[in-house]
C-alpha cells in the first residue's frame, strides 16, 4: 500500500473511533457543563436533587430522574431536558428564567453529538499500533483537526522551531553559533539530533529542575527559601533525577517517603521538610502530583463539582503524613509507629474515620484502635530502636508512597498532562492540575495512550519530552483556532529563568547570572499560569531594572560593544535582530530602527543599548516563538 494511502486509511480508522465521542465531550466541557453549573446545579446537583435529577455530571444527566430519562442521544427534540428549555414549555426550566438562543443551541448540539458517539462505542476497532510517541501524537491530532473541520496552521520555519526547542529543553534561546549550526546542518535528521543533544545536556537537567521545583514547591516567599532548597540538596536531587532520566515514579516515591537510601537522594526529604509539619499543606501539595487534581475543595465536604473527590480522600491524604515530624537540626522526617488516627465531620455532622484511600479506590490497610483503646509505643515496633531517626516496621507514609507510585494510572496521566501543558501552553485537560470529572480532556484517547505508554516504559521522562517536541503540533505557527484544538501554537509567557538566561545570551554574555535570575523571578514569578495578566510592577521592572541595565553596558566582546563598532546603521539593525530575536528584520523594521539609530550619531553605544533594551523587553522576546 502506498504510504499516503496507508496514512489516509489509518486516519479514517482513528476518526471512526474517536470522532463524535470527543465532540460530545468537548461540547459538555466547554459549554454545557458551565451553563448547567450557573443555571441548574443549585437545584439539581450534589446537595439537592429535585425530581431525582442531577445535572452536574454527564453520568447524572444520562441517568435521568424520578420520571425516567431526560436525554435521548441524538434527538434533542425528543429529550425532555431540551424541551423544557423552550420559552413556551410547561414545565419550564430554569424556573422564572429563560436561556438565550445561543445557550439552548449549545444543549441542542451536545445532545445531537451523542448519537454517533454511542454507535462508535458499540463497535470498537482493533487497537492501533504505532512506531513512536511522535507518530501517535501526529495521528490523533490530525484526526482531531479532520473531525472538527479545522485546517491547522502552517509549520513554523526552522529558526522559530530551533528557538522554541532550546527554550523548552535548555531553558534559554540558542546562541547565534548554535542557531547557525542547526540551520546549516546538511543532515536530514538534524531535528532529532538536536533534541537528543539537548535532552542529555546539563541545561536540560537544570531547566527541568527549575520547572518542577516551582510546580512541587511553589515560588519561595522569602529570600532564603531558594538558598535552603539548594543547600539542603533538594535542587541537586531533582537535577540528578532529570540528568540520569530516573523513572518518574521512583523520583516521586523518594520525596513522598522521605527516606533517602543514597547520598544523591539526600535532598528528597525537603519536599516534606519545608512544609514544617503542616500536614494539610502536604496533602494539598501531593494530590496534583499523584492524582493530577487538587483536593482542597474537599476539606469540609465532598467536592461540589467533581464528585469523585470525597472528603474522605482529603483527610485520608492528611492521615498518610500526620505521623511525621521534622527532626530538629536535621532535614530528616521522623515517623511514629502509633497514633495519627483522626476523624473528620461531614455536612450531616457525622464523624467519620480518616482512612488512607487513594482516588483509584485502593486503601492502605491498617488496624485501628477500637473505641477508647490507647496504642502504646514500644521499641519492638521499629526497625532499629536505637537509630537517631527511627523507622517504624509499618510506615504509613511509605505504604502510601508505594500505593501512589505503583499501579496508580493517575500518576502517569498527571505527569503527561503537565508536560503537555508546559510544552504546548495548555494541558489536554485544562487546567493541568484539575484533571477531574468536571474538566474533560480535549483528546481523551491521546491522553490515555500517552499515559499508558509512559507507565509501560518505566516512566521514561525523556521519551515523553522527545515525542512531544518532535511532533507536528509542537512545530506549528500561531493560528486563530480554539485553544483546545491545538491547531496552532498557543501564546506562552517565558518563565523568569528562561528570560534571565536568554537576556544574557542576547547581550553576548554567558547565560548564568544568579543576581539577574533572582531579580527576574521576583518581578515575574508565575510558571504555567492559568491566565497571564501583566502588572504595573512588571512593567516597571522591564523599564527600570538595574540588574538588566548592567548586562547592557558596553564591555569587550558583548553585543552592545560589537554593534556599536559597526559603522552602518542598517548593519547594526540586522545584527541586533539576529542577536535578540534570531531572525532578520523586515524592511519596515529596518527603516524605522535605522532612523532611530541615526538620530544619535555621536552616541552609538547608548543608541544600541536602548535598541537592545526595547527588543529584549518586547512581547516577541518574552513569549514562546
Amino acid at each position: 500500500m502506498h504510504p499516503r494511502i496507508a496514512l489516509t486509511f489509518l486516519l479514517s480508522l482513528v476518526v471512526a473511533r474517536i470522532g463524535c465521542g470527543a465532540d460530545a465531550a468537548a461540547l459538555w466541557a466547554n459549554k454545557v457543563q458551565s451553563l448547567f453549573e450557573v443555571r441548574c446545579v443549585k437545584c439539581h446537583g450534589l446537595f439537592e436533587q429535585k425530581s431525582g435529577l442531577e445535572l452536574d455530571t454527564q453520568a447524572g444527566v444520562m441517568k435521568g430522574g424520578d420520571e425516567g430519562e431526560v436525554v435521548v442521544p441524538g434527538k434533542p427534540e425528543e429529550s425532555r431536558l431540551y424541551q423544557y428549555l423552550d420559552a413556551n414549555s410547561d414545565p419550564h426550566m430554569p424556573p422564572k428564567k429563560q436561556l438565550s438562543d445561543a445557550e439552548r443551541e449549545s444543549v441542542h448540539a451536545w445532545i445531537m453529538a451523542m448519537t454517533i458517539a454511542t454507535e462508535a462505542a458499540s463497535s470498537p476497532e482493533k487497537p492501533l499500533a504505532f512506531d513512536s510517541v511522535t507518530q501517535v501524537i501526529d495521528t490523533f491530532m490530525a484526526a482531531g483537526w479532520q473531525r472538527r473541520g479545522i485546517e491547522p496552521a502552517a509549520v513554523a520555519d526552522e529558526r522559530t522551531w530551533c528557538r522554541r526547542v532550546y527554550l523548552d529543553l535548555a531553558g534559554r534561546i540558542p546562541t547565534q553559533g548554535e542557531l547557525e549550526a542547526f540551520l546549516f546542518s546538511p543532515s536530514d535528521a538534524k531535528r532529532n539530533s538536536l533534541v537528543e543533544t539537548l535532552l542529555v545536556s546539563d541545561d536540560y537537567a537544570a531547566h527541568m529542575r527549575e520547572l518542577w521545583d516551582t510546580l512541587l514547591m511553589g515560588r519561595g516567599k522569602r529570600k532564603h527559601h531558594e538558598d535552603r532548597r539548594k543547600d539542603n540538596g533538594w535542587w541537586a536531587f531533582l537535577e540528578n533525577a532529570f540528568q540520569k532520566n530516573r523513572p518518574w515514579n521512583e523520583t516521586v516515591y523518594d520525596f513522598l517517603s522521605a527516606r533517602p537510601d543514597t547520598p544523591e537522594n539526600r535532598g528528597a526529604t525537603w519536599f516534606l521538610y519545608e512544609r514544617r509539619n503542616r500536614h494539610q499543606a502536604i496533602a494539598e501539595a501531593v494530590a496534583p502530583v499523584v492524582y493530577g487534581m487538587r483536593v482542597d475543595c474537599a476539606q469540609c465536604h465532598d467536592h461540589p463539582l467533581a464528585r469523585e473527590i470525597k472528603q474522605g480522600h482529603y483527610w485520608g491524604l492528611v492521615a498518610a503524613f500526620n505521623r511525621g515530624k521534622n527532626v530538629k537540626d536535621s532535614t530528616a522526617i521522623a515517623e511514629s509507629a502509633v497514633g495519627g488516627f483522626i476523624n473528620y465531620t461531614n455536612l450531616k455532622k457525622e464523624s467519620r474515620p480518616a482512612v488512607v484511600t487513594l482516588l483509584t479506590g485502593r486503601t492502605v490497610d491498617e488496624a485501628r484502635p477500637a473505641g477508647e483503646e490507647q496504642e502504646q509505643d514500644s521499641d519492638d515496633k521499629y526497625v532499629d530502636p536505637s537509630a537517631k531517626v527511627r523507622v517504624p516496621k509499618f510506615s504509613r507514609r511509605e505504604a502510601f508512597a508505594d500505593a501512589a507510585t505503583r499501579d496508580n494510572p493517575l500518576l502517569a496521566r498527571a505527569f503527561v498532562n503537565r508536560m503537555w501543558a508546559a510544552l504546548l501552553g495548555r494541558g489536554i485537560v485544562h487546567p493541568a492540575d484539575e484533571m477531574n470529572a468536571r474538566n474533560a480532556p480535549s483528546h481523551p484517547e491521546l491522553l490515555d495512550w500517552l499515559a499508558q505508554d509512559f507507565a509501560a516504559h518505566q516512566y521514561d521522562v525523556r521519551r515523553v519530552m522527545r515525542g512531544i517536541v518532535l511532533s507536528r503540533v509542537y512545530a506549528l505557527s500561531a493560528s486563530d483556532a480554539t485553544p483546545e484544538s491545538f491547531a496552532g501554537a498557543l501564546e506562552r509567557p517565558l518563565t523568569a529563568e528562561q528570560i534571565a538566561r536568554s537576556w544574557r545570551i542576547a547581550a553576548g554574555l554567558p547565560p548564568d547570572d544568579d543576581a539577574l535570575r533572582r531579580a527576574v523571578i521576583a518581578a515575574l514569578p508565575d510558571v504555567l499560569p492559568k491566565a497571564y495578566n501583566a502588572t504595573f510592577q512588571q512593567a516597571r521592572f522591564l523599564a527600570n531594572s538595574p540588574d538588566f541595565a548592567e548586562i547592557l553596558k558596553p564591555t569587550p566582546g558583548n553585543t552592545v560593544a560589537r554593534l556599536a563598532a559597526l559603522t552602518d546603521a542598517s548593519s547594526r539593525v540586522r545584527e541586533a535582530f539576529l542577536a535578540v530575536h534570531g531572525r532578520w528584520p523586515d524592511d519596515e523594521e529596518t527603516g524605522r530602527v535605522a532612523a532611530f539609530l541615526q538620530e544619535r550619531p555621536d552616541q552609538p553605544a547608548e543608541a544600541v543599548r536602548d535598541l537592545l533594551w526595547a527588543l529584549m523587553t518586547s512581547a516577541e522576546f518574552l513569549t514562546m516563538p
